[in-house]
């Protein structure tokens, strides 16, 4: 079952890269208390998520801070090494969160999950974008395969 506006965020445990190196984050905590807009993409370093998706947010971190996101965090089904060095290479230090999926365990339990096959990508995580308020959904924007539009930064500041 696909998640929808109003529901709560599953409880998975994702990873985050730190100065100590790799640390589990559970998402009840990571979601608890604060408004967080959260997207996701198929995988680090592919096209669009490299050349459009994350620079959007990266661009758009402080117009939307300003309209009450408290953090921006952006997750793939890839491990926390590759989303580090990717979140490295396109500036999202301090602006973008990078949190890691590695078996899929998020993209699964909010069932937005796509085949990736056909690519050498396996099972991947959809491209989508959803506001999130102290654990609950109150916006959710899931791409058609192959569209970037409803995800991306620009459409979720018009949300706010």
């Amino acid at each position: 079952m696909t998640i929808a506006k109003g529901d709560r965020v599953p409880s998975v445990t994702f990873t985050i890269m730190t100065g100590d190196g790799p640390q589990q984050l559970s998402s009840d905590e990571f979601f608890a208390g604060r408004t967080v807009a959260l997207f996701s993409v198929p995988g680090a370093f592919t096209p669009t998520c490299s050349a459009r998706h994350l620079p959007g947010f990266v661009e758009k971190a402080e117009e939307l801070k300003q309209k009450g996101v408290d953090e921006i965090a952006c997750t793939a089904v890839n491990d926390v090494f590759v989303m580090d060095a990717w979140g490295k290479a396109a500036g999202a230090g301090g602006k973008v969160t990078m949190l890691a999926d590695g078996n899929g365990d998020f993209a699964r339990a909010v069932g937005l999950t796509m085949d990736g096959s056909k690519f050498g990508l396996g099972t991947r995580g959809q491209r989508f974008s959803m506001i999130v308020k102290d654990g609950v959904v109150t916006e959710l924007n899931v791409e058609e395969p192959g569209d970037f539009k409803l995800s991306s930064a620009d459409h979720l500041l018009g949300q706010l």
